[in-house]
């Protein structure tokens, strides 16, 4: 293949995980562990939240995870 052909390609693949792949990810890492993460966890949470930001506000009107009703026992 030709290498002008290659780096669009290969700047659409990043901007894809970028934007989709890894925020996607981070909303269902979120989910499982919101109410169990330990401190430095909930650290890397936030990295990970403002890093793939512009990602995740693209997802956002598409994905809502609301919390599980409360069990009253």
């Amino acid at each position: 293949m030709d290498v002008r052909l290659i780096l669009p390609l290969l700047y659409v693949a990043i901007a894809g995980a970028y934007l989709l792949v890894f925020p996607a990810a981070t909303y269902f890492y979120l989910q499982k562990r919101w109410y169990v993460a330990t401190s430095f966890e909930r650290g890397f949470m936030y990295f990970l939240v403002l890093f793939f930001f512009p990602g995740l506000l693209a997802l956002a009107p598409f994905l809502n995870f609301r919390p599980k009703r409360r069990q009253i026992a």
